[in-house]
């Protein structure tokens, strides 16, 4: 089992927790079990210091009343006061034996002993306790325990009275080994008495002790983790005299850890039950999860064929029920997804993704044996009109009939056929050579020259249609989809409704390519340039404002033609890239005019697809921000037919570049097809007149015609006119007569770079002050 998995670790966690549970009460009870065992061994050690001085009293009693009853009898006191000295050591040892007293003294009121149990003589030594019998005369204390030649007693001390004391009598218990142990038998615990010597060395008495423990221990420090002590002092006439009471702890603990050893025992059937409790219970939990995670690993490889089985009713049941809901969910929406990724909405044919997908497999089916299969673009003719007259409802209609037309054409065939996008189409032709594709084709062509009428509105469409072949054609799916796509253009550019694939098709294709990617290097590499045309206010021979125009200096090339790069540009949509580093130049340019005191409005040329793209406003604000210009400095010229691609948003983008100060003018005005309703709705403040009807306009009276309508057109809506292509004084003249506005031309200037527009502005000005012109 794993660490790393679920069931381990929920196994682990129960383990862990069952085991610090255990191991917790363990210690918590042996700590208990300890602190009782000590707390029983204090209440023993007192219980002990009680039975002792119990003991002590009781040899006290005796000792005293045997004592008493000697110096009471008449016939000792008698033999006392006449000095029959055998007759008072035989008294004292007959009473002395009564009561097994060890010792029996009969001590002068000097001092002096006159007879003594042990056999010393009359005179010869003085009492040892003094002090005691000093005590009991004053009453205080009778008993005592001392020291007498190096063994220890329990003594008393009676006077003999005759009537007055006479002499004093002394009986007394010997403490030795013997009485240790049998007070150790009566309290189950050691017993050692000490006395102090006078350099403070403690002499073991009795114990019931080794000799070897009694000579290491001190009875003012008895400190040991091993035994519960008590010392007691005990009363003394000479050196202090102490009973030690010991317990063993061990001894006291024995009991105990027996109890312990069955704790620990239990601790560990426990820990053993619960680590098999915890195994079952994780795989319990682990054995539906791991169905569970199966299942959802099948559900993730899109194997939806069956549910999980439910058998629990809890949690664990509501999830796999849950995760069966998702299945179902996911299924539904996979399969949806598949038809939105797979089909096109409109038509209901396969769509590009398919398409591509479908012949990326027959060339992997057909490669091994080389087996010849047919693909075919198609694109409709005149669409764009009929989406542009009759509107894209009817276009949307025109494209499902067109979709249902090809359906039939192919229904004998096993081929595909999918909208690739806007009217174009692709066609797959499996198990077909060149004959089989070019016969197809025809019956597509037969089937779409068939009247068609939309909501009554009859519909002319053509269709051109490029045809390639595996593998004459090529191996590769963006190889074959690049040559269809050029067969058919050169079927739309021949008119010729099918064109087959030729490699001499190929080279204009090619030149494109190499341009397009000139043109990026040119755009990275800074090779294009930004020239600027004047133009001249006629009224007052000023010069406020330029064109900025864009030229193409090629390395190996030369000179390329706008006309030749910019169609492109726009055919490829590159022309977005190349409108940027025109507006980023320009203003730019009119930032550093405006730094050295030249204060120009520069025009930049926006395209149609620019002109759609919500994002221009807000790149000409960005531009302008950086830059620090004047929005007013910034005109921006779009054509009739920018406009009129896409009215509703090209007058949106209008009115927010409007919104933003920028000027806006409608270049080569009079050669669309633009209507006067859109031209008064757009926020537009001047009108470019083609330079085809101004070049001509003194030899050609319409041309002339056209120019003054134009002119008066435009002061009647409030804006400003410039006529472009002026060549000639004549024109100019004639201009300046029909009160243009603005007027720009090679007659004027050709387009000039920065630094050569600034010397022709320098020479225009000096010779209009010259002329006094101002």
């Amino acid at each position: 089992m794993r660490f790393k998995s679920l069931r381990a670790r929920i196994a682990f966690v129960v383990v862990l927790m069952m085991l610090g549970a255990q191991a917790a009460a363990y210690v918590v009870i042996s700590s208990v079990i300890e602190r009782n065992a000590i707390s029983n061994a204090q209440e023993q050690l007192a219980v002990a210091e009680r039975v002792f001085r119990q003991v002590l009293s009781t040899n006290a009693e005796k000792l005293t009343q045997a004592a008493t009853v000697v110096a009471a009898d008449f016939g000792f006191r008698e033999a006392v006061a006449t000095h029959h000295e055998s007759t008072v050591v035989s008294a004292l040892r007959n009473h002395g034996s009564r009561i097994d007293a060890d010792l029996v003294i009969l001590a002068g009121l000097d001092g002096k002993l006159i007879a003594d149990s042990r056999g010393y003589t009359h005179g010869s030594q003085a009492f040892p306790f003094r002090a005691l019998m000093q005590t009991a005369t004053h009453g205080s204390e009778r008993s005592a325990i001392d020291v007498i030649d190096g063994r220890l007693y329990q003594l008393v001390a009676v006077p003999v009275k005759a009537p007055l004391p006479v002499a004093w009598v002394a009986m007394g218990f010997l403490i030795d080994d013997r009485m240790a142990r049998e007070m150790a038998s009566l309290t189950s615990l050691d017993v050692s008495f000490f006395d102090q010597q006078p350099d403070g060395r403690w002499t073991t008495l009795a114990s019931t002790l080794s000799a070897q423990r009694t000579a290491h221990m001190n009875p003012s420090d008895v400190a040991d983790d091993r035994y519960a002590t008590r010392v007691i002092s005990l009363t003394s006439t000479g050196k202090p005299v102490v009973v030690v009471l010991q317990r063993s702890l061990t001894a006291a603990m024995a009991p105990f850890h027996r109890l312990q050893s069955t704790l620990l025992v239990i601790t560990l059937i426990g820990v053993l039950l619960s680590i098999a409790g915890s195994i079952v219970t994780a795989r319990s939990v682990t054995r539906p999860i791991a169905a569970l995670k199966h299942f959802a690993r099948r559900v993730g490889s899109g194997d939806y064929a069956e549910p999980i089985a439910v058998s629990h009713q809890d949690e664990i049941g509501e999830l796999a029920q849950a995760f069966n809901r998702m299945q179902e969910g996911i299924s539904r929406r996979e399969h949806r997804i598949t038809e939105l990724a797979y089909t096109d909405r409109l038509t209901g044919l396969p769509n590009r993704a398919m398409f591509s997908d479908r012949l990326q497999q027959a060339i992997a089916e057909a490669l091994p044996n080389e087996t010849p299969f047919g693909v075919m673009l198609m694109d409709l003719d005149r669409f764009k009109y009929v989406n542009d007259t009759l509107g894209h409802p009817i276009g949307d209609l025109l494209l499902r009939e067109v979709a249902l037309r090809l359906r039939d054409a192919l229904a004998v065939h096993s081929g595909l056929v999918a909208r690739l996008g806007g009217d174009e189409f692709g066609v797959l032709l499996p198990d077909a050579d060149l004959a089989d594709v070019e016969r197809v084709a025809t019956q597509i062509l037969k089937a779409l020259e068939q009247p068609i009428s939309i909501e009554g509105q009859p519909v002319d469409v053509g269709a051109s249609i490029g045809i390639v072949t595996f593998p004459d054609n090529g191996v590769d799916m963006n190889v074959l989809l690049q040559r269809a796509d050029i067969a058919m253009y050169v079927a739309k550019r021949s008119n010729a409704g099918v064109a087959r694939y030729e490699e001499r098709y190929d080279n204009s294709s090619a030149e494109r390519l190499s341009l397009m990617s000139e043109l990026r290097r040119a755009v990275e590499q800074d090779q294009l340039l930004l020239f600027y045309q004047p133009k001249v206010d006629l009224s007052t021979q000023t010069v406020k404002y330029v064109e900025a125009l864009v030229r193409w200096d090629h390395p190996t090339r030369g000179y390329v033609s706008p006309d030749q790069f910019i169609p492109f540009a726009e055919q490829t949509g590159y022309i977005k890239t190349i409108s940027y580093w025109v507006a980023d130049k320009a203003i730019r340019q009119c930032a550093m005019w405006r730094d050295v005191g030249i204060e120009l409005a520069i025009s930049i040329n926006v395209s149609a697809r620019e002109l759609i793209q919500s994002s221009l406003p807000d790149t000409f604000a960005g531009l302008l921000r950086k830059y620090n210009v004047p929005a007013e400095l910034l005109w921006i010229e779009i054509t009739e037919s920018a406009i009129m691609d896409d009215p509703n948003h090209a007058i949106e983008t209008l009115d927010r570049l409007h919104a933003l100060g920028i000027r806006l003018s409608v270049d080569d005005f009079g050669t669309g097809y633009s209507s006067l309703s859109y031209l008064k709705r757009m926020p537009v403040d001047e009108l470019k007149i083609d330079k085809s009807f101004v070049m001509g306009m003194t030899e050609n009276r319409d041309d002339e015609t056209i120019v003054r309508s134009t002119i008066d057109l435009a002061h009647n809506m409030g804006l400003k006119v410039v006529a472009e292509g002026v060549e000639s004084e004549a024109v100019l003249q004639r201009l300046t007569d029909l009160e243009c506005d603005l007027a720009q031309g090679f007659h004027l200037s050709r387009p000039l770079p920065p630094d050569r527009l600034e010397a022709w502005l320098n020479s225009w000005h000096e010779a209009r002050c010259v002329t006094g012109v101002r």
